[in-house]
């Protein structure tokens, strides 16, 4: 088949001539080296994008893909992930302010609508590229001063620091599409799938942390390990209220 010639030509190119970012021969370019359809194009160049090797943008052209990281679920910091990844982690702070929860942020950090929080909002680079969109939400009423003068560079530390180590966790995670205003802040085109990943973060007993985070599904695979099936018991839901 026609189209087999042209996989193999675009297949044994990447890596080799073409680099992750490099933009691939337009579909009129491979046309006429090949003597084809467009649609034989496409059917070759969609079985690349399928597996992962290219990436489509709209209005831009196809584009190699940058190799996925595995996204292992476990309480590190994003910039400890990065780092163990021999990448530069950055952050840009987007909003930073104490406020009153939401009815369900208040509920997953056992609290009740009249206390505070503090919500961070940030955008997560490794070596320069924007990976994730995060807003972290803290209880104001056990962690003082927490955002004064400014947020901390790395929560988890923080918490640390202040006696509240994160001990455990749960996640829940979900593949949704980019809106406009996440795909201008991750750089990619809106409706870009992504990784939506919930989670409410304990120490020992005490909900301390609850987040939101956006990870860009064209960066990022989920690997997580599997075992023969253990009794895994939820901790009461209104474990951690003051009765406030």
């Amino acid at each position: 088949m026609k189209y087999i010639a042209i996989y193999d030509y675009l297949a044994e190119r990447i890596g080799r001539e073409l680099s992750a970012g490099d933009k691939i021969p337009s579909e009129r370019e491979l046309c006429e080296k090949f003597n084809v359809s467009r649609m034989t194009v496409r059917q070759a160049v969609d079985s690349l994008v399928n597996e992962g090797l290219l990436v489509r943008q709209q209005g831009k052209g196809t584009f190699v893909a940058h190799q996925k990281l595995d996204l292992q679920l476990r309480i590190t910091s994003f910039a400890q992930e990065m780092r163990m990844r021999g990448m530069v982690p950055s952050t840009r702070v987007l909003m930073c302010e104490e406020r009153q929860p939401p009815t369900m942020i208040a509920s997953s950090l056992g609290l009740s609508e009249s206390d505070t929080v503090y919500l961070i909002k940030r955008l997560r680079f490794a070596d320069g590229i924007p990976m994730a969109v995060e807003e972290a939400w803290l209880p104001a009423g056990i962690l003082p001063d927490f955002i004064t003068p400014a947020p901390p560079d790395g929560i988890y530390a923080e918490l640390q620091a202040r006696g509240l180590t994160p001990t455990w966790g749960e996640d829940n995670i979900e593949s949704v599409p980019l809106d406009r205003r996440l795909s201008q802040l991750l750089d990619v085109s809106v409706g870009t799938p992504s990784l939506l990943i919930t989670r409410r973060t304990f120490a020992e007993e005490v909900p301390v942390f609850f987040s939101v985070a956006h990870y860009r599904g064209d960066r990022y695979k989920l690997w997580v390990p599997i075992s023969q099936p253990l009794a895994v018991v939820r901790p009461n839901r209104t474990r951690g209220n003051r009765g406030k």
